[in-house]
């Protein structure tokens, strides 16, 4: 467990296009600046016994921006699954990709096989689990699990059951959902699991997030009080 009790930090990666544009770059040249920011903050996250991470890399939603962005960002991932995974199972990093991976569906068959080898490759990793979220939308996730249970047969649909089907069953809920970019909503991200996580939104750019704005952030998150609906001394 982190030094402040978190178990579970999810990211929803913000504002990689507008720092892009600030400085008269294209987009995808912000993408690739929040893939080296990606880096920094796994790198943090393991410093601070961070075990668990998740990140919202590509929404079910974003097939819907230019063709041009979208093909920009299939590429950049290709080469993130080519160039990174090596190193970060070096670091003692478990990948685990989480949205619908249906065959046949929107991620091509390339993509998804190199989901799978870097799944593979990085399986026995203890130093931290990283959750990395591509054609993920928390509802989409939701109905998913449902109609698992539905075509198993399941004759009363319980939230304990749901939650044993969601992509990230058996891991722990999130602590801390960190949103960047100065935008104060979930954009269907987690519906489930952030359902008593404590939200922090942060004005930077992702790429802009540092190193020393997360250990911040941890360090505040460790003097709230958590109550889930309790009293505290019911806790």
């Amino acid at each position: 467990m982190a030094k402040a009790g978190i178990n579970h930090i999810a990211f929803i990666m913000d504002g990689n296009g507008r720092w892009a544009q600030a400085r008269g770059l294209s987009r995808l040249d912000g993408h690739k600046e929040g893939a080296n920011t990606l880096r920094t903050v796994v790198e943090t996250l393991i410093e601070q016994n961070v075990p668990v991470a998740s990140f919202y890399a590509f929404s079910s939603e974003n097939w819907g921006r230019p063709k041009a962005e979208v093909e920009g960002l299939m590429l950049l991932l290709k080469n993130y699954l080519t160039s990174e995974v090596d190193k970060l199972a070096e670091k003692g990093a478990k990948l685990t990709f989480v949205g619908d991976r249906t065959k046949g569906g929107k991620l091509s068959s390339s993509i998804l096989a190199l989901m799978d080898k870097a799944e593979e490759k990085t399986k026995d990793g203890t130093a931290i689990h990283l959750n990395i979220c591509i054609n993920y939308g928390g509802q989409d996730e939701i109905a998913r699990a449902v109609q698992k249970l539905v075509d198993a047969g399941e004759g009363v649909i319980t939230p304990k059951a749901i939650e044993s089907q969601l992509d990230t069953a058996g891991q722990p809920m999130p602590d801390l959902c960190i949103r960047t970019g100065g935008e104060q909503r979930l954009s269907n991200f987690m519906l489930w699991q952030l359902s008593y996580a404590e939200l922090f939104f942060s004005k930077s750019y992702w790429p802009a997030f540092s190193k020393e704005e997360l250990t911040q952030i941890i360090q505040d998150f460790s003097g709230r009080q958590r109550r889930f609906g309790k009293l505290p001394e019911n806790q």
